[in-house]
């Protein structure tokens, strides 16, 4: 048992391994080798459930280890109570993991196995997890293979999964000495290989300004404070708006650790018009609304080149620990966020004039919901962010390979403004085109183009994935059906002339 359980932490490791900071990708199509070695060797059902588990919480701990930071020091109940809050994390959603040890060990000795296990691990990804916490998976790994990621504007980041979980199985079935025959179904490899390639690199038509007023996240503002700032994020898109010729249509001010209340104040208002007004462009701002009920919403509102509001954006999904708490953990941990009262969700995805789709933080994790802003109009994306809060950890470049991909998925152009990095403008094939300076206060633009194409995955969603969960159950119940086998009659020899 302790040989699988060591396999089953090693997949567990791998996983982390080919993410961000790390980056070793080519172990991608290998990862889930070792946890299905363990599931072969292991018929107990508990064990098999508890070998995904213990998989599940080396990933998690390993990938998101900066979620103890974020909680012990800016939730603010210190580092012995973050590291318990951040242990219980790492076994929550793990959940999904353990099933699929339970649910893998089931087919995993059938010869259909192998493209049945690489549907359980798309199953898994694609269900929520407990609180419903989303980050990288598997295919995403596959951000920079330049073959493997043309199956995302089709599948999006779930045919990745797909593709390396189905070489992990391979592996795996080639080291237990199974039938070579099985091996046949790898021909599904080929299938990236005959999609289209994603787009070349092309010059930009239009350009941004985005501001990176690089805030400190624990800061006692006053009034004055306040109009500093003010006067601090009008001077910085003043700056880039004058720093090259051209003509600038969209201004970016990023989620920020501060008391920019559009609605409730006056001033603040007053300054993002005139500045609007002023540049002839629309401004984009993050900002706290309120609900129909009076609770504190995380939101996006444009200003146009009149003044005027012409759009919001509501965070449809809060952040578990920074904008709400779950109701288990309510007197154990506070929020990141100062804001009285936990956020609520918004209800709908909404486009503002002139096509563009703005996303908050970290939604960019939810590829069903970022995919709704292409389908219902925009023509470009804009993500405002603060990553503040991960410090200087890997969690960064995690969240921008996130961001990557939606732009891969809807063949979109995505403009990421934050508050100290990484600010960016990647194009619809996911390469990064331009970055600010991380940690400083800066400004400055961002190329960009309007896109009117739609992909597969635009239009259809997650079809792939959910085809995955339906076969994963096919495969589930085929394997308890069972089996009879017609006897056979017994040789009585030549029947007798007599």
């Amino acid at each position: 048992m302790l040989a699988n359980l060591l396999l089953a932490g090693l997949t567990g490791i791998l996983l982390v391994l080919i993410h961000p900071r790390f980056e070793l990708v080519l172990l991608a199509p290998f990862a889930l080798t070792p946890l299905l070695l363990a599931l072969a060797r292991e018929w107990r059902p508990k064990y098999r459930f508890l070998l995904g588990y213990v998989a599940g919480a080396v990933f998690w701990g390993g990938m998101c280890y900066w979620i103890r930071y974020v909680i012990a020091v800016h939730g603010g109940i210190g580092y012995a109570g973050g590291t318990a809050i951040f242990v219980v994390f790492c076994f929550t959603p793990a959940v999904n993991m353990a099933f699929f040890g339970l649910l893998a060990g089931i087919v995993i000795q059938r010869a259909y196995a192998i493209p049945i296990l690489a549907c359980m691990w798309v199953a898994v990804e694609r269900i929520p997890t407990p609180f419903n916490f989303m980050w990288l998976k598997l295919g995403d790994a596959g951000i920079n293979m330049g073959v493997p990621i043309r199956v995302a504007p089709y599948a999006g980041v779930y045919g990745l999964s797909f593709f390396f979980a189905l070489m992990s199985a391979a592996l795996a079935w080639v080291m237990l000495k199974r039938p070579r025959r099985d091996l046949l179904w790898l021909i599904l490899v080929v299938v990236p290989f005959a999609l289209p390639p994603l787009p070349d690199q092309v010059k930009s038509t239009d350009s941004a300004v985005t501001v990176q007023p690089n805030i400190p996240e624990e800061k006692d503002w006053t009034r004055t404070d306040v109009d500093t700032l003010h006067e601090r994020l009008s001077y910085l898109s003043m700056q880039a708006y004058m720093s090259a010729p051209g003509k600038v249509s969209l201004i970016l001010w990023p989620e920020a650790p501060a008391p920019l209340y559009y609605y409730d104040d006056p001033q603040f208002r007053d300054y993002v018009s005139r500045l609007a007004r002023a540049m002839q462009a629309t401004i984009v701002v993050s900002t706290v609304a309120h609900s129909v009920k009076g609770d504190p919403m995380n939101s996006a509102v444009a200003i146009s080149p009149t003044g005027d509001i012409m759009g919001r954006y509501d965070k449809i999904y809060p952040v578990p620990f920074g904008e709400y708490v779950p109701a288990p953990f309510g007197g154990l941990a506070g929020k990141v966020t100062d804001q009285i009262g936990d956020f609520a969700p918004g209800e709908r995805v909404s486009i503002m004039r002139g096509g563009v789709g703005t996303f908050i933080c970290y939604e960019s994790a939810f590829p069903q919901l970022i995919r709704q802003f292409a389908a219902a109009g925009a023509t470009v994306y804009a993500n405002l962010s603060n990553d503040g809060y991960f410090g200087r950890s890997a969690a960064r470049e995690q969240h921008l390979a996130l961001v990557r991909m939606r732009a891969v998925e809807n063949r979109r152009y995505i403009l990421r403004s934050t508050n100290d990095g990484i600010t960016a403008s990647i194009d619809p094939a996911g390469r990064v085109l331009q970055t600010l300076p991380m940690y400083v206060e800066t400004s400055g633009r961002l190329p960009f183009s309007h896109v009117t194409s739609t992909t597969v995955y635009t239009r259809y969603g997650d079809w792939f994935a959910w085809m995955c969960v339906g076969i994963s159950a096919v495969g589930v119940l085929l394997s308890q059906l069972p089996h009879y086998q017609k006897a056979p009659v017994a040789n009585r020899g030549p029947k007798s002339d007599s």
